[in-house]
């Protein structure tokens, strides 16, 4: 049940989707792996709309070069943990929602216990690795994926649902080399802004999910174009799990 403060605060969504709705994302659990440039506006806005359960895992501390994008992390908090600097300030936005923090690196050993009984995963991460290893993990659970990146001015974002569509590793069968990549602050904020809104739809049941279509931003003409991608039936995570086509495109952000 939404308390009497919750159904004054939430009242210009629940125009939308009724209490209903909003009692569902109260509900809802998502694990954000990464509190960096896309991890900061995912959480913030996610809280914002009253989704009731967030765990959020980082490995890092907030550095100077981090303040251009990730909008959660202040000069003050140079040298805290990533994800107690996120947990801070979610909480002093919405004090209605749970937050749990893990400052570990996400790997092989933790990754099942990270993750618990999400309802979904998001993908903000900046390494292919990590992203490769939540694709595995959501296949295995059947959990969905939201996946964003970004490079430059530019970004890309699909959803990933286990036995529907195609999976990360049918899209991006190898990974791109690693780098140290340059970005503008305003690309995170708008794919994350994109990731986040999947979030809301998956939870609400609403709307046409980025299923078998990959966004891609680009941000110096503010065009956004979608590619259609279908699952593989090589692929080495979900197999011949999705009755579909092949894909394949050539074109990788990070």
């Amino acid at each position: 049940m939404l308390s009497k403060e919750e159904l004054e605060r939430y009242s210009r969504q629940i125009m939308l989707f009724g209490e209903e709705g909003q009692e569902r994302l109260k509900d809802a659990r998502v694990f954000i792996a990464g509190a960096g440039g896309l991890g900061c506006p995912i959480a913030l806005y996610l809280a914002a709309a009253g989704v009731g359960h967030l765990r959020i895992a980082d490995r890092d501390c907030v550095e100077l070069t981090n303040l251009n994008r990730q909008i959660l992390h202040w000069e003050a908090d140079i040298g805290r943990e990533k994800v107690l600097s996120v947990e801070a300030k979610i909480r002093a936005v919405n004090p209605h929602i749970g937050i749990e923090t893990f400052h570990v690196t996400i790997d092989e050993s933790n990754v099942m216990e990270l993750i618990g009984d999400a309802d979904l995963i998001v993908d903000a991460m900046d390494n292919y690795p990590v992203r490769y290893l939540l694709n595995q993990v959501a296949h295995e659970k059947n959990i969905p994926l939201i996946h964003g990146a970004i490079r430059g001015f530019d970004g890309q974002a699909m959803t990933i649902i286990p036995g529907k569509s195609a999976c990360f590793n049918c899209v991006f069968p190898s990974p791109p080399p690693s780098e140290v990549f340059p970005v503008v602050g305003v690309t995170p904020g708008i794919i994350a802004m994109i990731q986040a809104n999947e979030v809301i739809k998956y939870l609400l049941g609403i709307g046409e999910l980025l299923m078998n279509r990959l966004l891609i931003w680009n941000g110096l003409c503010s065009e956004m174009e979608y590619m259609k991608v279908s699952a593989r039936h090589d692929c080495k995570v979900c197999g011949k799990s999705v009755t579909s086509q092949e894909c394949s495109h050539d074109k990788n952000h990070t």
